[in-house]
């Protein structure tokens, strides 16, 4: 390939070190950039050798290194150049290893494959100058159709050799506290990116100010939180985070404005509250406007649905039952799609009024949607307990530690202010244990008469 006057060098060192790094922590783009890239392409020698690295490893092997396997070809298996070439591998090595994320990663894949299939055809289109005198039309169309088809996107999946390194990879939910100590003990730290969580709740019982309390706890560890409000006004939400984050009560927010201010501008997280009428949104619409987002630089850390139960379907069947279940599998490919954790909410049916424990059997119109998510817990709250600021969770789902537990609260709405107190006494045990078998004697009849 006959390019040596183009290079990186109009996109910067930057770049150049992005690129590489991207092409080590990527296995499906590695797969795609080679196809097109030229070593020369890249400007300092340093980077040259580190990618060549990269690549002798994928011919030899049949598989892509991992982050030690190259930590271990860098540190024996660069003998034959300099020792300044060396120390500079090494020091950019130790630099992609204290910065394990790409800012602007897209930008880069994007340019850098753009550039180099512009350099394979330009290089195809010399070629086949040449040939116009001495082959067929049928050749020349042959090599112009080869060079585009390189560099295309050929990401098939997890390649079960290439990709072999990959499954031993330490994963991190990186999850993001609900701000209550107990429910990340049994949860592992949180709810972790890609995961649905859902609070079940009767109406009036604090679903809306529960998703406000666990909004507020992300913000506070410096989180970005997109928060959309399907039922209330987007300042009313807002005035409900001022509450929550200060301390104050919403009923003196309006006096105490300045000292609101002075507690809420130290936070060090970012909240965007985004106000939709009730059905008029669907999950389409929350996606188009993550993307808006995202292109002016904000990624969200969390995401808040207020709640699902009001989105409107994005295809409409005849069945409620199956709409809700469409959406709930939505939000959680939104989560996946982002990457973040993403809250929602459910209301429950009569049954849960004025109930002491709230089970999944108690869950509104769609039972399926439990199915989907990775962490529910229902809020209870009797006449009685909303006298004296207390009620319970029931921990209904968690996929990643025990469930079945049951936790009294104290839940004072008036600062949007929840407490998880120590496990409930077990005068409620065997209410939860009838409450579960229920809900298994209607999966076992749901499905026995499904199967008919």
């Amino acid at each position: 390939m006959d390019n040596t006057n183009e290079t990186f060098q109009r996109f910067g060192k930057s770049f150049q070190e992005d690129l590489c790094h991207l092409m080590l922590q990527d296995r499906p783009f590695c797969d795609q950039i080679t196809e097109v890239l030229d070593l020369e392409f890249l400007q300092y020698e340093y980077l040259r050798i580190f990618t060549k690295t990269i690549m002798d490893y994928r011919r030899d092997y049949k598989m892509h290194p991992s982050y030690k396997i190259m930590a271990t070809q860098i540190s024996s298996g660069l003998g034959e150049y300099s020792d300044a070439l060396q120390k500079q591998i090494r020091h950019f090595y130790a630099k992609v290893l204290q910065e394990q994320e790409v800012e602007g990663s897209q930008y880069i894949k994007d340019n850098a494959l753009d550039f180099c299939r512009k350099q394979v055809l330009k290089s195809a289109m010399m070629k086949s100058v040449k040939l116009i005198k001495t082959s067929s039309f049928d050749e020349i169309q042959k090599v112009i159709e080869d060079a585009l088809k390189l560099g295309t996107d050929n990401d098939f999946g997890h390649d079960y050799l290439k990709d072999f390194e990959k499954r031993f990879q330490i994963k991190s939910r990186d999850p993001i506290t609900t701000g209550q100590h107990r429910i990340d003990d049994i949860c592992k730290g949180g709810l972790g990116k890609r995961e649905l969580g859902v609070v079940i709740a009767p109406t009036g019982a604090g679903k809306s100010m529960a998703l406000v309390s666990l909004g507020s706890a992300a913000v506070k560890e410096g989180k970005t939180v997109v928060h959309y409000t399907l039922e209330l006004a987007d300042t009313v939400v807002g005035s409900r985070y001022d509450s929550s984050i200060s301390g104050i009560p919403m009923g003196d927010l309006l006096v105490n404005k300045q000292k609101v201010l002075d507690r809420v501008k130290d936070v060090d997280g970012a909240l965007i509250i985004k106000e939709y009428p009730t059905k008029s949104a669907s999950t389409e619409t929350i996606k188009n406007h993550i993307e808006r987002l995202r292109k002016r630089g904000i990624e969200p850390d969390m995401v808040i649905v207020d709640y699902a139960d009001l989105l409107k379907p994005v295809k409409a069947t005849r069945e409620k039952r199956h709409d809700l279940e469409n959406i709930y599998e939505e939000l959680r490919s939104i989560a996946q799609i982002y990457d973040c954790p993403l809250w929602t909410a459910s209301q429950t049916n009569r049954s849960g009024l004025n109930a002491e424990v709230i089970t999944m059997e108690a869950i509104s119109e769609a039972f399926n949607k439990c199915f989907v998510a990775d962490f529910i817990f229902s809020l209870s709250r009797t006449i009685e307990d909303k006298q004296a600021n207390k009620g319970r969770v029931f921990i209904a789902k968690n996929r990643n530690g025990p469930d079945g537990l049951v936790f009294p609260i104290f839940a004072d709405w008036s600062c949007v202010s929840m407490k998880v107190l120590e496990p409930q006494d077990e005068s409620l045990g065997d209410a939860v244990q009838e409450s579960t078998k229920s809900t298994v004697d209607f999966l076992k009849n749901k499905y026995k008469n499904m199967n008919k």
